[in-house]
């Protein structure tokens, strides 16, 4: 139990942001992309109006095996609840932005 005024915050922090993990309400999602002005944002816009809150993103274009004119990106999302990643996922797939699901933690406890 953690209770009392000497928690470590960091502690509780990292309690926290695994229990969203484990809950499948962050997630990271893998998206390969054109590697054209505005496609980054496009990309970010759809996570938006699927109901995604962008927490980071990881842009490569060089240091990964990626295609030459094409980068991957990691983002990882916030949602409302498990398994919500999956119409995001689906959207962007709709969307011309087809992504694939990084993490698999969530559903264990």
């Amino acid at each position: 139990m953690i209770s009392g005024g000497n928690i470590d915050t960091r502690l509780l922090s990292s309690v926290l942001m695994r229990g969203l993990v484990r809950s499948g309400r962050l997630v990271r999602l893998g998206v390969q992309i054109s590697d054209l002005p505005g496609n980054l944002a496009t990309v970010s816009s759809l996570i938006a109006e699927l109901g995604g809150n962008i927490v980071e993103v990881e842009h490569e274009r060089w240091y990964r095996d990626v295609p030459v004119r094409l980068a991957q990106i990691e983002v990882l999302i916030e949602v409302r609840s498990g398994g919500d990643c999956h119409p995001i996922a689906e959207g962007l797939a709709d969307g011309g932005f087809p992504a694939r699901i990084l993490s698999t933690d969530y559903g264990a406890v």
